[in-house]
């Protein structure tokens, strides 16, 4: 299966479906960091969304999550730009698609997601709702309910990288998403 990987410069989710033997490439315009350069395409992922089997997106949520609510009204341009590409990649030309982000204003302008995942539900003891909207594919089952949950990643502190880190994949919920959809 040809699985397109968008908007991930980690390699999280690519690596993931590359390990059951599928053809998945990170598209991204930053480099990646999970160190498969050839396995990646750095530019804009609208000009390369035909010939896929399965798309798995993750746009960016930073004017879109509720957690940025307070800031909204300054940000009223990136806004619109962020919810034209979201729905881009909402109507991009793929049969199987997966669009992944945290609670935010898309479940308003759009529609409500079809799903809601936590880490905990798929190996990991922490907490962090995040949305999936699913075009023909069916919900992710939880893989191993682990307790201890705490919400690490709403407290981390701000630092150069903490976008990056708050917005990496669960390796869990990476696993998850290859081997059920991946079959």
């Amino acid at each position: 299966m040809k699985v397109l990987v968008a908007c991930e410069e980690s390699q999280i989710v690519t690596k993931a479906f590359r390990e059951r033997g599928h053809e998945a490439y990170s598209c991204d315009i930053q480099p990646c960091s999970g160190g498969h350069p050839e396995w990646h395409i750095q530019d804009d992922v609208l000009k390369h969304t035909y010939g896929w089997d399965l798309m798995i997106a993750h746009p960016p949520c930073t004017h879109l999550a509720v957690s940025g609510a307070r800031w909204f009204k300054d940000k009223r341009k990136e806004q619109k730009e962020a919810i034209k590409f979201f729905l881009d990649m909402v109507g991009a030309p793929i049969y199987r698609i997966c669009i992944e982000n945290p609670v935010s204003i898309m479940s308003t302008v759009y529609q409500k997601p079809n799903q809601y995942i936590q880490p905990w539900q798929f190996g990991h003891g922490e907490t962090k709702k995040t949305c999936l909207w699913l075009k023909n594919l069916p919900k992710l089952k939880p893989t191993n309910i682990v307790a201890g949950r705490e919400g690490r990643i709403w407290k981390m502190p701000p630092s150069p990288e903490r976008s990056k880190l708050r917005s990496k994949t669960y390796q869990g919920i990476a696993e998850a998403m290859a081997e059920q959809w991946g079959g």
